[in-house]
C-alpha cells in the first residue's frame, strides 16, 4: 500500500493532473481540425481507440495481468465498452456542431449526475453543501448555455441544439460507465479493463462503418491537415491516458484528481487560439462557476 511518502511531490503532482487535462483538450481540438478537414467521425474514435489499446495492452503485459474476467462481469465490462463507444460518438459529433469548450465543460457535469443518482439509489446520504454546490453547478450551466448570444436563434440553429444534446448525452453514458466500474468491475485490472472497454468500441466502430449506418464515418482526411489532426488526437490521448493510468498510485488521486476538471478551460484557451472559438461575457463566468463547484465536489469527496 502507498503511503504519503510514497506519493510525488504535490506541485509535481497537480502539473501532471493538469497536463494530461490540457492533453485531453488538445484530442479534441485535434479532432475539430480533422473534421473539419473531411475526417469521417468514426475513422477518429477508431484512432483513438487503437492507439489506448496498444498501449495497455503493454502495460497489461508488463504487468503480467491475467485477462480472464469472471463470468458474472462480463455483462458489465462489455456495457462498459458500449457506453463508450456512445460516449465517444455523442462527443466527437458535439464538438462539431457547438464550441469545443461548451462541449467539455456539458461532458465534465458527469461527477454531478453521479453523485445524484448515488442519492437516488442510496449509496450515499444527501448533504446540504453538496446540494449547494449541484444547484451552483447548474446556475453555471444556465449561463454557460446562453443561446440567444452563442448562436443566431433567429434561424433557430438546430445543429447547435443538437451538439448541446449530444454533448449532455455523453456525460449520462459517462456516468454510468464510472457507475459500472466503481461498482461491478472494480475487482478487474485497470489495464485488463481499459483493454477490453477499447476493444469493444474497435469492433463497434468496425460493424457501424462497414454497415455505412454512418454515411462517411470512415472518410480519410482530404489535406495534411486532417492527418495532422487525426494523428494529433490519437497520441495525445493517449499519452494522456498513459500517463494517468502508469502514474496514478503516485499522484494520490483522491485529494488531486479534482485537477483533472481543469480540461475544459484548457480547451477554451486552446479554442480561442486555434479555432477563433471564444464563449461571451456570461459564457465565460457560468464557465467558472462551473469548472471551480466541480473542482470543489472533487475535493469534498475525497
Amino acid at each position: 500500500m502507498l503511503t504519503p511518502h510514497n506519493y510525488l511531490p504535490r506541485p509535481l503532482a497537480i502539473f501532471i493532473m493538469v497536463l494530461c487535462a490540457t492533453l485531453f483538450a488538445g484530442n479534441h481540438i485535434a479532432a475539430r481540425f480533422a473534421f473539419d478537414d473531411g475526417t469521417g467521425l468514426l475513422l477518429a474514435v477508431l484512432a483513438r481507440s487503437g492507439g489506448a489499446l496498444l498501449i495497455m495492452l503493454l502495460i497489461a503485459f508488463i504487468g503480467r495481468a491475467t485477462f480472464k474476467i469472471p463470468k458474472p462481469l462480463v455483462k458489465f465490462q462489455i456495457a462498459v465498452g458500449v457506453l463508450i463507444a456512445l460516449q465517444s460518438l455523442c462527443l466527437y459529433s458535439a464538438i462539431t456542431r457547438i464550441p469545443v469548450a461548451m462541449a467539455l465543460l456539458l461532458v465534465n457535469t458527469w461527477p454531478m449526475m453521479f453523485i445524484l443518482a448515488s442519492w437516488a439509489l442510496g449509496k450515499r446520504q444527501p448533504n446540504i453543501k453538496t446540494f449547494i454546490l449541484l444547484m451552483t453547478i447548474l446556475f453555471g450551466l444556465v449561463l454557460v448555455l446562453d443561446l440567444s448570444a452563442a448562436f443566431d436563434m433567429e434561424d433557430v440553429n438546430g445543429d447547435a441544439l443538437l451538439g448541446i444534446v449530444l454533448a449532455s448525452m455523453a456525460a449520462v453514458f459517462l456516468t454510468i460507465t464510472m457507475w459500472l466500474t466503481q461498482y461491478h468491475l472494480a475487482p478487474v485490472a485497470g489495464s485488463v479493463r481499459s483493454s477490453y472497454t477499447m476493444l469493444v468500441v474497435i469492433i463497434i466502430m468496425g460493424i457501424i462503418g462497414l454497415s455505412e449506418v454512418v454515411p462517411g464515418g470512415l472518410d480519410l482526411p482530404q489535406s495534411s491537415v486532417g492527418w495532422l489532426g487525426l494523428a494529433g488526437l490519437a497520441v495525445m490521448y493517449g499519452i494522456a491516458f498513459t500517463l494517468l493510468f502508469v502514474l496514478a498510485p503516485r499522484l494520490d488521486m483522491a485529494s488531486n484528481s479534482p485537477m483533472l476538471n481543469s480540461e475544459p478551460v484548457a480547451a477554451l484557451f486552446l479554442a480561442y487560439a486555434l479555432l477563433g472559438q471564444l464563449l461571451n461575457e456570461v459564457q465565460l463566468v457560468g464557465g467558472v462557476i462551473v469548472v471551480v463547484g466541480i473542482v470543489s465536489l472533487g475535493f469534498m469527496d475525497r
